[in-house]
């Protein structure tokens, strides 16, 4: 089976980009503790961009959200090749041709799994029948009647015990003696026939529902004990699989999973794309240069994956791996900050920053620091354990006085560009407020993906976001006021490069604003989101100026980055 991918299967002509890595792949070595790294590079975002076209024009993955992987390898003798992985099953099956298989150890316990499987699917049927009884129709159906009959008993007898209230005060005014004490007899009685009748309604509706809701109750216990069976076969085959996998990294070392995560392994550790790949290379003499993952298919269930959108390592079954995976491969370039004696933090010169750093530092004082934030990574951690990586997780690592960072503003995911952040609470405020206030000038460049014909204009739609389609905004017009002004810098080919100065700061705005049709009707190019279907390697969205009143000094701070395309 061919596992080793030439490039050309996947992308021609490429010219190799000088820009950053996107996104490192990292772990601390359990030997050395020493920090290890592959990059997410604009070559590898390539081929993986030509991967997703080949799942959307063949259908591979028939629907089903998934994460996908490329690693981009170099031979003993320096030529370069693509290997591939899917997490999980791929359509129900694990070894898929053209895919790298799964990692070892499943073979050991490929018929207890099977059997589990079998007995899984079992009692999958069987809690579907027990949800299906065709008790529970009838009693949601009989229930329904009685609850409207009692409803319309209770309104006649409300009405008659008012007529008797009335009839009362009458009687009490117009007759004496035994008259009086005989018709107020006879209301009490009706009182008391109604009494019955509603004690005689509610002993049929029992009679009628409770044997349908002891059966319903039964069937609701054995589905509880058949999920908790369910969870213990699961829980066994898990233990089962996870002894059996092995992993090996680079220097030739081999741990199976329990010993690399001894306590609370997540359920899946071991069949992600990541793991899958690098145990690949390193059992068959393969040195990694470049990986990317990414979703495609349907939304997860959370609804924090998107298709087409690169993601990182997982906090719970990838990351742990990481350091033992990488072990072997040669450390990468020292991190771009580092203190002077007395613990003052400066930038790095650019040779020492290296090719491989990806914060560049705009601007920074006691109080404030600036980054150019490349595309792919995040603000600020997201909510999931899975999206912690971000500018200022990564400044909380590497800053001394990390703790107390905050960022001012954000900036989209896939957004690069200048974002701001404050070093104490008082500055914070300050910016947070000029923000608020809309004082801040902001200034982002950006590719259409077409050819504008007008050449400035004001685009004022308001907007909200969309419930049932996270993160997805879209215009209402009950939505939040959002107003953005736009001037086209040049016409390139079949794009259009324009300048944007939002006034507002809503989600997504620039991006919407430019896709819907009462906007510009074209897409930022690389925009998957809304609808651009260009094989491009990052969205064409980049905040270029800042300028804003410094919160301490009080001068005027203009904050300026070269566009990156």
């Amino acid at each position: 089976m061919v596992f080793l991918h030439q490039l050309s299967d996947f992308i021609d002509n490429y010219t190799v980009s000088n820009s950053s890595p996107s996104y490192y792949y990292q772990g601390r070595s359990p030997e050395g503790g020493e920090l290890l790294r592959l990059p997410r590079t604009s070559l590898v975002e390539a081929i993986a961009h030509n991967l997703m076209q080949h799942l959307a024009q063949n259908d591979l993955h028939c629907g089903e959200g998934k994460m996908y992987g490329i690693l981009l390898v170099e031979l003993p003798l320096g030529e370069q090749r693509v290997i591939k992985a899917f997490s999980g099953l791929l359509n129900g099956n694990s070894i898929v041709e053209g895919w790298v298989p799964p990692i070892s150890g499943r073979d050991e316990v490929a018929l207890e799994e099977a059997r589990t499987l079998a007995e899984l699917e079992a009692i999958k049927q069987e809690i579907i029948t027990l949800k299906q009884l065709p008790q529970r129709q009838q009693y949601e159906t009989l229930k329904s009647e009685f609850d409207i009959k009692l409803v319309s008993l209770s309104d006649r007898h409300q009405n008659y015990k008012q007529q008797r209230h009335e009839k009362r005060q009458i009687l009490c005014e117009t007759l004496t003696g035994e008259a009086l004490i005989i018709a107020l007899e006879q209301l009490d009685e009706e009182s008391r026939q109604q009494k019955i009748e509603r004690r005689r309604f509610k002993r049929q509706q029992d009679e009628a529902l409770h044997p349908l809701k002891s059966i319903i109750e039964t069937a609701d216990i054995q589905i509880r004990e058949l999920k908790q069976q369910r969870k213990q076969l699961s829980r066994q085959l898990q233990t089962q699989m996870h002894a059996a996998y092995t992993l090996v990294n680079f220097l030739g070392q081999s741990k199976c999973l329990q010993q690399l995560i001894p306590h609370n392994l997540p359920t899946g550790t071991g069949d992600c794309c990541a793991p899958k790949l690098l145990h690949y290379a390193a059992t068959h003499n393969l040195k990694p240069l470049a990986m990317a993952e990414f979703w495609w298919g349907a939304s997860s269930v959370n609804q924090d994956k998107i298709q087409g959108e690169f993601y990182g390592a997982c906090l719970e079954r990838c990351q742990p791996l990481m350091g033992f995976l990488l072990s072997g491969l040669r450390p990468n370039p020292p991190t771009p900050l580092r203190a002077r004696s007395g613990g003052e933090i400066y930038p790095l010169s650019l040779q020492e920053r290296g090719r491989g750093e990806v914060l560049p530092i705009v601007y920074e004082d006691e109080w404030l620091i600036a980054v150019n934030k490349p595309p792919g990574l995040l603000s600020v951690p997201g909510r999931y354990r899975d999206r912690q990586d971000s500018v200022v997780t990564r400044l909380r690592n590497l800053l001394p006085d990390g703790d107390t960072l905050t960022s001012v503003h954000r900036l989209d995911q896939e957004t690069s560009g200048i974002l701001l952040l404050a070093r104490d609470r008082s500055s914070h405020r300050q910016l947070s407020q000029q923000f608020q206030q809309r004082q801040i000038h902001k200034v982002y460049e950006a590719l259409l993906s077409g050819l504008l014909t007008i050449d400035e204009g004001v685009i004022q739609l308001p907007l909200s976001a969309d419930l049932q389609n996270r993160p997805y905004q879209q215009v209402d017009e009950c939505g939040k006021f959002s107003l953005t002004h736009f001037q086209v810098i040049a016409r390139e080919k079949d794009y259009t490069r324009v300048e944007f100065i939002p006034i507002t700061g809503r989600t997504h705005q620039l991006r919407v604003h430019a896709a819907d049709v009462r906007g510009l009707g074209m897409t930022i190019l690389g925009d998957r989101l809304y609808g651009c279907n260009a094989v491009v390697n990052r969205l064409y969205l980049h905040a270029r100026e800042l300028r804003f009143q410094h919160p301490q000094t009080r001068q005027t701070v203009h904050l300026q980055t070269h566009t990156p395309f």
